[in-house]
């Protein structure tokens, strides 16, 4: 289902020509994404939000960032993997999970929801973070090609 979603993610943004943020090839075909899912899914909690009683977003929630991201001398929750199924766009779904991650994080006792995500292109993705109460932390690139990222984060 995360895979699926994260294919209508691909699909979407291949049709708009942006394909900086995952490229141009269906997430599934990508072992290494099933792999940081599967590790996510030991370590932390999938949230699903419905639309009409169908999946149409979800996110992971942990007690800590990916590899690429520094650690932080606090307890924290950090978000991996928000996606939606294109076909429920503009439903608020993502914006549900993102308010929905905030109060669990606040009911653990935690203050700290950090997140982060692709920065390139016209900055769209960073914008919505912040539309969901983040605030830019830290701008950061990863790997090889020098992929675009942005650290936000969120005190609850």
């Amino acid at each position: 289902m995360v895979l699926a979603m994260l294919d209508s993610c691909v699909e979407w943004l291949v049709a708009q020509g942006r394909t900086g943020q995952w490229g141009e090839k269906p997430m599934s075909q990508n072992p290494k994404v099933a792999e940081s899912i599967a590790g996510y899914l030991d370590t932390g909690t999938m949230f699903i939000a419905e639309a009409d009683g169908v999946p149409a977003a979800t996110l992971t929630l942990t007690d800590g960032p990916a590899a690429y991201v520094p650690p932080v001398d606090e307890p924290e929750r950090y978000i991996h993997w928000l996606a939606s199924d294109r076909r429920f766009k503009g439903h608020g779904a993502g914006s549900a999970l993102l308010a929905h991650a905030a109060e669990v994080t606040r009911r653990a006792g935690v203050s700290l929801l950090r997140v982060d995500c692709y920065a390139g292109d016209d900055g769209k993705l960073v914008r919505y973070y912040e539309g969901n109460g983040f605030t830019r932390a830290e701008a950061f690139t990863v790997g090889e090609k020098q992929w675009p990222g942005q650290l936000l984060t969120r005190r609850v």
